[in-house]
């Protein structure tokens, strides 16, 4: 339980239907922390007041709440990933490692300690299982707010305990419960931020935690020429056009980016479209990694529209994907999810 209206109506539901509901929510971060200016460390996410609410909803709808500490797993799988991902000239994605790493793995654990069958979420999505009882991920049925594509690392095993109460609903149906069942987040706004970047400022972020991000290089084109200086890869991210600090007859984006080099390669727009791409940490939710070619709808950021493709499995943990026409900006770092329709088949981290 976030303390938000989505978990919170989750909840709710099965307490309705008659399920034995405890509420946990996961305290991620010292409350606490100051930048050195003095600011608070952490955003308006999962904060202090969050909790209270998740425990007033708690008690409005009459289940016991507990809240588990998982500082320590959250800045090392979480933040730590996030600091050594912008280092290496990738763009991380930590919603997906908090969902994997912490509520499907450290969380679904603890479930078990509360004797409990299953860990239920807010998330929009759907889970199926068929005559043979394995199980299938399928798109949530409000697709403006589908989050399948932070869940694809899900096993076999994960999603035969999980459960999403919310999936088959739109929001504008979640918060009608809510204000029906009288929560107090009813009407609370969600969340759009990351919450250990309250302000945005990634880069800023990055040098607090590794000083030596702040490596000076060369920002090239296409052909090698130098056309400027910068002060950190891990300020770019593929794609990217404002904050180069180049002057240009035409508008110039990151094409590349060579942490080793201390590089960044641009040019113009058209150059950005790539027709293929490799993947690494894939996760195929049947279980079975298909070894010849099939036809996917692929999906390489959470607000980009899936597009034709296809995919096979390449090696161990691995997989290859060539779409039908070039996609602008294929980042390294960002997830890559595969889908047959509605159904999620599997999903990596593009390299």
């Amino acid at each position: 339980m976030s303390g938000g209206v989505d978990s919170s109506v989750a909840a709710a539901l099965l307490a309705e239907q008659g399920h034995d509901v405890i509420g946990v929510s996961m305290q991620l971060y010292d409350q606490g922390q100051t930048t050195a200016s003095g600011q608070k460390a952490f955003g308006t996410c999962c904060t202090i007041d969050d909790l209270h609410d998740a425990r007033r909803v708690a008690a409005t709808i009459g289940i016991p709440h507990y809240i588990v500490n998982f500082e320590s797993q959250f800045g090392e799988h979480v933040v730590s990933n996030f600091v050594r991902e912008y280092v290496s000239g990738r763009t991380p994605i930590p919603c997906s490692h908090c969902n994997s790493e912490l509520k499907f793995a450290e969380l679904l654990d603890r479930a078990k300690a509360y004797d409990a069958d299953q860990l239920a979420t807010g998330h929009y999505a759907r889970i199926d299982q068929d005559a043979s009882g394995g199980y299938h991920l399928y798109r949530g049925a409000d697709h403006s707010k589908d989050q399948t594509y932070f869940l694809f690392s899900l096993t076999q095993q994960q999603l035969s305990r999980a459960a999403f109460p919310v999936g088959h609903l739109d929001k504008d149906t979640v918060r009608a419960h809510a204000h029906r069942l009288k929560l107090r987040v009813a009407s609370k706004p969600d969340s759009q931020e990351i919450c250990f970047v309250p302000d945005g400022d990634y880069a800023a972020f990055v040098e607090r935690h590794a000083p030596d991000a702040l490596r000076a290089g060369t920002v090239v084109d296409g052909e090698g020429r130098v056309l400027g200086t910068h002060g950190g890869v891990h300020r770019f991210t593929v794609g990217q056009r404002k904050g180069l600090g180049l002057s240009s007859s035409e508008p110039l984006y990151v094409l590349e980016i060579k942490p080793d080099e201390a590089q960044i390669v641009v040019g113009a727009k058209h150059a950005l479209g790539r027709t293929a791409l490799t993947a690494s940490t894939v996760n195929w939710v049947s279980g079975s990694a298909p070894q010849e070619w099939c036809a996917v709808s692929a999906q390489i950021r959470h607000r980009h529209a899936a597009a034709p493709a296809r995919v096979r499995a390449h090696g161990e943990g691995r997989a290859e994907l060539e779409f039908d026409t070039p996609q602008t900006a294929v980042t390294p770092g960002q997830a890559v999810v595969f889908y047959h329709g509605e159904e999620v088949i599997g999903g990596g981290w593009i390299d």
